[in-house]
């Protein structure tokens, strides 16, 4: 599978780490947030990678390049307006060639093997999505599974809901009949999960959503230690 990694966030609540500088290229001790990413992609054994950019993009593809650093292909969709997470996934299906995909936020920081991801069948499934526990900046969560694996989106669950973590694996059709726009992904994962179509699994692993300029301290403070150990 090839993979996509959403870069186009304007990085507002980063400021002023971001005012000149996209968040996907801060740092985390030596390594910015978007090539750990790439990095662990690799290692999964994705045969391709796509990266969307708006904010500050053209520093991303200066510093990324063509993927020969890394040993795989990358190519980039850049966007004249912000299409969005969904919006932007449809400007590149064309990329992306395969009928199913890896969906990566470039600013989360995680350890979760991605050759662990399978394709979906784009019937009986649309997406699959990765789920962890809930942070203290999203307390209440995102969407709950079931017994069968079934991702829903049921607020009647409670302390059992959990937070989607920015990976999936999602088909083309759940995008058919769709222009390019701007449009989020959220509608288009509750239609699917309304009829059924999503699965899901949680990690339990390393996972954080580096949103803010505090977290990134926490996450630098944290890799730090670990290399100290």
């Amino acid at each position: 599978m090839r993979a996509m990694i959403l870069a186009a966030g304007l990085g507002k609540r980063m400021q002023p780490l971001t005012a000149d500088l996209p968040k996907p290229l801060l740092k985390v001790g030596d390594k910015t947030l978007i090539g750990h990413q790439i990095e662990r992609l690799v290692a999964a054994g994705v045969t391709g990678i796509v990266i969307n950019h708006f904010y500050l993009g053209s520093m991303i593809e200066d510093a990324v390049g063509n993927g020969s650093q890394y040993d795989i292909n990358i190519s980039y969709s850049k966007e004249a307006i912000r299409l969005e997470t969904a919006g932007g996934i449809i400007k590149s299906l064309s990329k992306l060639k395969d009928d199913s995909f890896i969906v990566v936020n470039a600013d989360i920081w995680t350890d979760f093997d991605y050759s662990r991801l399978l394709p979906v069948d784009g019937h009986n499934r649309l997406a699959h999505l990765v789920l962890v526990e809930n942070a203290d900046h999203n307390p209440y969560g995102d969407f709950n599974i079931d017994e069968e694996g079934r991702v829903h989106e049921d607020h009647s669950t409670g302390d059992q809901r959990l937070t989607f973590s920015g990976i999936s694996v999602l088909h083309k059709n759940l995008f058919t009949g769709y222009p390019i726009q701007p449009l989020s992904l959220v509608p288009l994962l509750q239609d699917a999960m309304r009829e059924n179509r999503v699965s899901g699994e949680v990690y339990a692993g390393l996972w954080m959503d580096i949103g803010t300029p505090e977290r990134l301290k926490e996450l630098n403070t944290l890799v730090r230690d670990t290399a100290g150990e």
